[in-house]
Order: structure tokens, then C-alpha cells, then sequence
């Protein structure tokens, strides 16, 4: 069991599914709240990774040590779909709550900018065969989106709402459901760094031509 990620992958995704549909209501929102829970733990988890990455990533051009800088990619990979992934949710939460698509919102222009300039610098890295790129690549990129985020305006919510309010139910809740999209994002990583060791090495790095 320890060994299959895409396992382990699989039932971490149905658990949130299921955790999902049964999250607490909230006073204003009531239940279509919940979508809300999984858009925030969705970028919760991108936004650890891409953290575990840069840290990786350091440590690697520190100890200059390949197998360290092969797991910040993979984890920087990881991380880099949770954020895609994270756009739709969040249409789905705009959709769900404020009866429309805010696609002005300077948070959702800034998740888009940097899904493209992660996706370009995924691919930038992958065509390097030193690995020791994709660290340095996940530090920069780490550095650009906390400056980033730390600029931009926030519209349509506070930086923290669920953690700004008294709901200690809803608060657990959602700690436990960051949790578990984590543990799911861990499980991807897992599975391109097990990829990327099956690959014979003209061939180690999923995203090469």
C-alpha cells in the first residue's frame, strides 16, 4: 500500500469528495458554504507545497544534492496542478455564492498569471538536465507569488475568513479538510518523483519531449 500513490491518491480524493458534502453550514451562506471550504483548502494545499518545494529546493542547492532537488520538482509539480485546479473551484464558488463570475477580482487574475508562468516554468525546467534549475525554479517562484499576494487587493472575502470568525466547528472543520487535500497533493508528488525513477534517464523527466 505504501508503494501505490495513485492508491492512495484515489481515496484521499473520494474522502474529500464525501467530507465535502457534509461540511457545517454557515449563517449566511448556508450550505453552499461548503464549496467555499474546498476552494480555500484547495489553494491552502497549493500554497504548502509550493512552500515545500522552495524549502526543498534550497536545501538542495545547499547540500547540492540531486535526489533532494528531483523532490522539489516533483512537489513543485504537484503543487503547481493544485493551483489549476484551484481556478475551477473557485468559478464554482463564485457561481454557487454571489450568483456570478467575477473574473476581474485581482486574486482570480493573479491565481490565473501565475498558473501560466508556473506552467512555462515547469516546462522551462523540465527541458535542463540539471535538476538543481527546478529548485532555484520553485524559490523564485515561491518569492514571486508571496510578494504577489501580499500586493494585491482582496475583494471578494478577507485574507481569512473562516480563522477570523469564532466557529470553532467550522475552523476544525476545514483544518481537517487542508489535511486531507495535502495528504492527497502529497500522494501526486509521490507518484511523478516514482515516475520519474522508472524512466530510463534520456526519459527521467515526464514533461520532456
Amino acid at each position: 500500500m505504501a508503494k501505490s500513490p495513485l492508491l492512495w491518491l484515489g481515496i484521499a480524493l473520494a474522502a474529500i469528495l464525501l467530507m465535502s458534502t457534509v461540511g457545517p453550514a454557515e449563517k449566511s451562506l448556508g450550505t453552499n458554504v461548503r464549496v467555499v471550504y474546498l476552494h480555500g483548502a484547495w489553494v491552502w494545499a497549493a500554497l504548502g507545497g509550493f512552500v515545500a518545494a522552495a524549502l526543498l529546493g534550497l536545501a538542495g542547492l545547499a547540500l547540492q544534492r540531486e535526489p533532494i532537488h528531483r523532490w522539489s520538482r516533483a512537489l513543485g509539480r504537484a503543487a503547481l496542478v493544485f493551483w489549476i485546479t484551484y481556478l475551477p473551484i473557485s468559478l464554482w464558488a463564485m457561481q454557487t455564492n454571489w450568483n456570478g463570475l467575477f473574473l476581474s477580482e485581482p486574486r482570480w487574475r493573479l491565481a490565473v498569471i501565475f498558473s501560466i508562468g508556473g506552467l512555462i516554468l515547469q516546462i522551462g525546467v523540465s527541458l535542463m538536465e540539471d535538476p538543481a534549475w527546478a529548485s532555484a525554479g520553485n524559490v523564485v517562484f515561491l518569492v514571486a507569488l508571496f510578494f504577489a499576494l501580499r500586493s494585491t487587493e482582496n475583494v471578494m472575502h478577507p485574507t481569512s475568513p473562516i480563522f477570523s470568525s469564532d466557529a470553532w466547528r467550522i475552523q476544525l472543520f476545514f483544518i481537517a479538510l487542508v489535511g486531507l487535500v495535502s495528504f492527497a497533493e502529497w500522494q501526486l508528488a509521490r507518484w511523478l518523483r516514482q515516475l520519474e525513477d522508472r524512466q530510463p534517464d534520456h526519459l527521467a523527466d515526464p514533461l520532456r519531449s
